[in-house]
């Protein structure tokens, strides 16, 4: 029997996959860099690991809900990227599925008396 602390980790890790997607495009309404948008994720409280957050960063480009350019003004090239408008369609329903999810959820979580644990 696996540990019980083993267990909720790979739970939560199942739980931040499906909304490590629409974090990461709720910040692309302006161009941003990886590391830029891991620093922004990581102030509003969403970890995420460069490891994860590139290769995310170049499946969605491939999936057309983002566009990258290239910036070449500093010693150091670095790729922007930013919602297409294709991405910004993507990002208002899954915002809407969110909400519905969410509020449905809530009502899960609080149960029939409202006191939690349905």
């Amino acid at each position: 029997m696996a540990d019980i602390q083993e267990t909720i980790n790979g739970l939560i890790q199942e739980l931040r996959r499906g909304t490590i997607i629409i974090s990461v495009l709720s910040q692309l309404s302006e161009p941003h860099y990886g590391y830029s948008l891991v620093t922004i994720l990581q102030e509003k409280g969403v970890n995420i690991d460069p490891g994860t957050l590139y290769p995310l960063l170049r499946r969605l480009e491939k999936q057309e809900l983002l566009e990258s350019t290239w910036d070449t003004n500093e010693t150091r090239p670095r790729k922007y990227y930013s919602l297409s408008p294709t991405g910004k369609e993507v990002y208002l329903q899954l915002c809407k599925e969110w909400k519905s999810l969410s509020d449905g959820l809530e009502s899960l979580i609080k149960g029939d008396d409202g006191n939690g644990a349905g």
